[in-house]
């Protein structure tokens, strides 16, 4: 399924997509969670449940069915904690400068719901903060079963599901360097800020992505398409992010994890701080980095497209 939190007559409400113009309000086919995080924890692991509420949407009558041009999507969840992995794909870390522990072993730093923004949102150029503000199309996934110390090969079992983050990110902020040439990362200005986490549009769950290392991730700013690649390019995969991680945290329902974002970022035209363009067929190369005006496309075709403007 593919579930939604939308804004409707003032109120957020739950809903599943049924088609490309139309969704079925959860609310009046009397299921009424009263956020995502709680449908997530009653449906993980749950097959009752989840065909239970697959019965219900499929029956839906005509007053429980909207058409999606008449509500607003909101973020799909709240996420209580995002667990981020950054250098997590081949092409990004060839374009980059890097430091000494790249590519090594995940690069793990936190984002709140305070950074969260939902589809159409738009993404704030703050120029007290960043003068260049860098924009990073990457898979998210939905924790659903809660578990900790979880091993590789039963890490998939905990995903609720799958949705588009755009991990939007201050490079001024985050890349440091000493007068020597030693480059370090500062990973809590450089990526936690407002509205520095587009989510959305939906969550399409599991039982849909059987496989998540076969998806294909695209952004375009302003029509130009930036990036493109393959979860397969990863270095560590969805199961090894999630075992990575359960090892600090309980992983919990609606737990978030970013999964890292491919090569294209205007980082890497930027040799003040040790981008390295390399060009790909179909790419164009950032002439700068974002500002206000600039309309994002990230696109996971599996899941959908995530749009934003920079204001």
């Amino acid at each position: 399924m593919h579930f939604i939190t939308f804004e409707y007559n003032e109120e957020l409400r739950l809903g599943v997509i049924i088609d490309e113009e139309r969704l079925v309000d959860l609310l009046e086919i009397g299921v009424p969670f009263k956020d995502m995080p709680e449908l997530i924890k009653r449906l993980s692991g749950n097959q009752h449940e989840h065909r239970y509420l697959r019965d219900k949407v499929g029956s839906a009558q005509v007053n429980a069915v909207r058409a999606l041009k008449d509500v607003r999507l909101r973020a799909p969840l709240m996420p209580s904690t995002v667990l981020c992995a950054g250098s997590n794909y081949h092409a990004h870390n060839a374009e980059k400068a890097n430091t000494p522990l790249s590519g090594i072993e995940p690069e793990f730093f936190i984002k709140t719901s305070d950074c969260v923004v939902g589809p159409h949102d738009n993404i704030v150029h703050d120029a007290h903060l960043t003068n260049k503000l860098d924009l990073e199309t990457e898979l998210a996934i939905v924790i659903g079963k809660p578990g900790r110390h979880i091993p590789v090969d039963q890490a998939l079992e905990h995903v609720f599901g799958y949705t588009i983050a755009n991990d939007v990110t201050a490079r001024d902020r985050q890349v440091r360097k000493t007068e020597d040439g030693f480059t370090w990362y500062e990973l809590g200005r450089g990526k936690a800020f407002d509205s520095s986490l587009p989510l959305g549009p939906v969550i399409v769950t599991q039982d849909q992505i059987p496989d998540p290392q076969m998806l294909t991730l695209r952004t375009r700013i302003n029509g130009e398409l930036r990036q493109q690649s393959s979860t397969r390019d990863m270095i560590w995969s969805c199961a090894e992010l999630i075992h990575f991680f359960s090892i600090n945290f309980t992983l919990k329902p609606g737990m978030v994890i970013l999964t890292g974002t491919p090569a294209g970022t205007a980082w890497s035209v930027d040799s003040e701080l040790g981008g390295k363009w390399i060009p790909a067929d179909g790419l164009v190369a950032a002439s700068r980095y974002a500002l206000p005006g600039d309309v994002l496309e990230s696109e996971i075709v599996e899941i959908g497209i995530l749009h934003n403007q920079v204001v």
